[in-house]
């Protein structure tokens, strides 16, 4: 376990909790919940391109779940994933607190960005309710992070859709439980609103964890487990000819070539 990955996901979760929460505690009155999404989508792309060859840039507890489920990763790197992105929020929140307390009549005590249920929810959501919303938002977003990525890094194209996934999450949760789906994303800003974003901190750290879990037990099923594909392949190797039934060489099959051990054509000078 190299210590740049490590330092990669507490700087990425960091980064994520200080302008996508930001966009909320900062703008919020002003983009609204488009603005706020689309703040969460554009950061973890922009994050994902920046360290995604480094870490996988999970910069999330539940993704990282998922990617141990589907055995990408083993127990120990997910454990100093899951340590770095945690201390990671906090960092983020901590210099976002320092920031939101310059701006004048800004309150932070009981909100400052943190998740809720019940009288905390926009819509006056219940705890089941608020669990099966988590629960949902998640499997989405790690299903799409298992889907897309292949390997332990993000490389090219892949944070695109990882990013929109989660600006579509955030569309459909802010309005419900300001959309945590990501433990390390709720338990940074909680820790500097205290009083009931505390104690409802546990729904926002177990409901993304079993998303993370149900995302894996569906990718498992729907998309074949490489180590299950490489042996289908050995069972039935590919056929000899190439496109448009010729060998690989040039030749067809009936031409006679080398590749079929037939007989030699003979030219003139055999005659």
């Amino acid at each position: 376990m190299e210590t740049r990955t490590v330092v990669a996901e507490f700087i990425g979760t960091a980064m994520l909790v200080l302008f996508g929460v930001g966009s909320l505690v900062l703008a919020g009155d002003y983009i609204n919940a488009l603005g706020i999404s689309l703040a969460f989508g554009f950061t973890l792309i922009a994050i994902a391109f920046a360290f995604g060859r480094i870490s996988g840039c999970h910069i999330n507890p539940a993704v990282t779940l998922g990617v141990l489920l589907a055995r990408r990763i083993d127990i120990r790197t997910a454990v100093q994933y899951w340590v770095a992105q945690f201390v990671g929020a906090i960092v983020g929140a901590a210099i976002l607190f320092l920031l939101a307390n310059q701006v004048p009549r800004l309150q932070t005590a009981g909100a400052f960005g943190s998740n809720g249920y019940g009288g905390r929810s926009p819509v006056g959501m219940g705890a089941g309710g608020a669990f099966l919303a988590e629960v949902l938002l998640t499997f989405l977003l790690v299903f799409v992070f298992l889907t897309v990525t292949h390997a332990v890094p993000m490389v090219g194209a892949e944070p695109v859709p990882v990013g929109l996934a989660l600006a579509a999450v955030n569309l459909i949760g802010i309005p419900l439980t300001w959309a945590s789906v990501n433990p390390a994303r709720s338990f940074g800003p909680a820790i500097f609103a205290g009083g009931d974003a505390l104690g409802q901190l546990w729904l926002f750290i177990v409901a993304p964890l079993v998303g993370g879990v149900l995302a894996a037990a569906v990718h498992r099923f729907t998309h074949l487990h490489p180590a299950g594909r490489a042996e289908q392949e050995e069972a039935h190797p590919p056929p000899a000819t190439g496109p448009w039934g010729r060998m690989r060489g040039g030749h067809r099959p009936e031409a006679g070539g080398p590749e079929t051990k037939g007989p030699e054509t003979k030219g003139p000078e055999a005659a």
